[in-house]
């Protein structure tokens, strides 16, 4: 058992004569704005709650959780031990102020498709829904991420786009820049649960579970050099950098969905969860 997971059972079950403040079961790093990661350890098994989606803890005791792009002002936190709360905290999420983004050019079968392509979609759409209930048991995220390609920044996470001055959905992704071929990384450890080279609105396509559900996905690829089942350590060639799909030029869209939420890549990055080792 780790130093930490001692040190945390130390302090829930030291006894005096006068009763001492609940000693608080749980340590995260992360910060709780919209968009952000949290990576925390608590006791194996607890249930951790944050707002409507509650997670149970690993083996080890991590637990990685998330707040949407959209998360209100106030939420809580709240820890189970054997089905009784342990712990409540009242939790301030910062509101961000995110960029309003116009791309034109972009073909109008992929802002508004032909009809002949809805079942293709509907059928993309579905193999997507079911890679994201993967639940991988190895806390991949528990050595932090690094950016899976090099290139400068051209979209961030939050804006909203209009395609040929049509609104749509929030910008869920970080865009990096690059030649088509440039090779592109695992931002952390994880296995592969979807890897197409021709999706109708991505190209080339690749979803890693880095464990507990908290999955990339890598969109617009040229190359895809992986395959369903397989693991992959941070570092590990994936695929390489292309423009399929609707894009309007050759970079990688990374995105990070968490359960329903979706999280900020950029936030990711500079996490330590080395120290709740």
């Amino acid at each position: 058992m780790t130093t930490f997971l001692l040190a945390l059972i130390a302090s829930l079950s030291q006894s005096s004569e006068m009763p001492a403040p609940a000693a608080r079961p749980i340590s995260c790093v992360g910060e709780h704005i919209q968009g952000a990661l949290l990576i925390c350890r608590t006791l194996p098994g607890s249930e951790v709650s944050l707002g409507d989606i509650t997670v149970s803890a690993d083996a080890f005791g991590w637990v990685v959780l998330g707040h949407d792009r959209d998360a209100q002002p106030e939420t809580q936190m709240v820890v189970r031990m054997g089905g009784e709360e342990t712990y409540r905290e009242d939790i301030a999420v910062t509101q961000r102020e995110y960029d309003i983004q116009y791309v034109e050019g972009v073909p109008q079968q992929y802002v508004s498709p032909p009809d002949e392509v809805l079942a293709r979609i509907r059928a993309e759409g579905a193999r997507k829904r079911e890679a994201y209930t993967s639940r991988w048991d190895v806390p991949g995220f528990a050595e932090g991420f690094i950016m899976p390609a090099d290139g400068p920044i051209t979209g961030v996470y939050g804006s909203q786009r209009y395609y040929n001055g049509e609104p749509r959905r929030p910008h869920y992704g970080l865009d990096m820049a690059g030649p088509v071929g440039t090779e592109v990384v695992t931002p952390a450890d994880g296995i592969v649960t979807l890897a197409d080279a021709d999706m109708y609105y991505e190209g080339g396509l690749i979803f890693i579970d880095h464990g507990q559900g908290f999955t990339s996905a890598f969109l617009h690829l040229s190359a895809v050099d992986v395959e369903v089942g397989q693991v992959v350590k941070q570092g590990d060639r994936i695929g390489a950098i292309g423009a399929g799909g609707r894009s309007t030029g050759p970079h990688l869209d990374w995105r990070i969905k968490w359960h329903d939420r979706y999280i900020d890549p950029a936030l990711t990055l500079d996490l330590q969860p080395e120290v709740l080792r």
